[in-house]
């Protein structure tokens, strides 16, 4: 028996990072008028680290007393971020299209999530060439809550027509990965060591694996 369905997140699971986020972060909340000489560089750098995964414009919601402010620069870093991929600064995590190219040979539906935003994921699936790799392509917005929530997974369940989400396997880098997998139902949620979360941010997940290259024989052992 395989699953369903394998929802993957991108950065930090099947798309390398490279610190892409903090270069991102520190551009755009410059933009707000915050350097990264002021006092408060730091602790707001840190929030963003420590909530890597989950949806931007509320990790900048949490940054700033307002919403114009976090409007701002959740728009400066999404350009920042987009002008980051497109010169270049974006690879796949490897192995993670052969992962994915199996899986749907095999049947299995593969939806990739993220955090960022939809234009800016497109951006990504643009500059690795990745569009109809997967069945589908999802990021918070209108009536889908980012991570750590388990709306992403449920609305790829629901728009790719499983029939059961405990066929389901979630896999990310990050502890809001994790938890959205689990608020899910999904009997698979399978944290990477390839991205932000270290092996004990990621101990609520069912499996740690070294990277999204373990995940086949991970998904044989569980879905017989």
């Amino acid at each position: 028996m395989t699953p369903e369905l394998v929802v993957l997140d991108m950065a930090g699971t099947t798309v390398a990072d490279d610190g892409l986020v903090v270069k991102a972060f520190t551009a755009a909340i410059a933009a707000a008028g915050v350097s990264e000489e002021d006092s408060r560089y730091p602790g707001m750098l840190k929030h963003v680290v420590d909530t890597m995964g989950q949806s931007k414009i509320t990790v900048f919601r949490a940054l700033f007393d307002d919403e114009t402010s976090a409007q701002q620069a959740n728009a400066a870093f999404e350009h920042a971020y987009g002008d980051l991929v497109a010169g270049g600064e974006c690879a796949p995590i490897p192995g993670a299209e052969d992962v994915i190219r199996g899986l749907r040979e095999r049947g299995v539906k593969v939806a990739l999530t993220t955090g960022f935003a939809p234009a800016t994921q497109q951006a990504i699936l643009d500059a690795l060439g990745w569009r109809g790799l997967a069945d589908l392509a999802l990021a918070p917005g209108e009536w889908v809550r980012g991570r750590p929530f388990p709306d992403l997974v449920l609305s790829a369940v629901l728009r790719l027509q499983i029939t059961d989400v405990r066929n389901v396997a979630v896999v990310g880098d990050t502890p809001s990965d994790v938890l959205s997998g689990l608020r899910a139902g999904a009997s698979v949620v399978a944290g990477v060591l390839t991205g932000s979360g270290r092996r004990e941010d990621l101990a609520a997940a069912t499996h740690v694996l070294e990277s999204v290259r373990d995940l086949p024989t991970v998904l044989e052992g569980a879905f017989r």
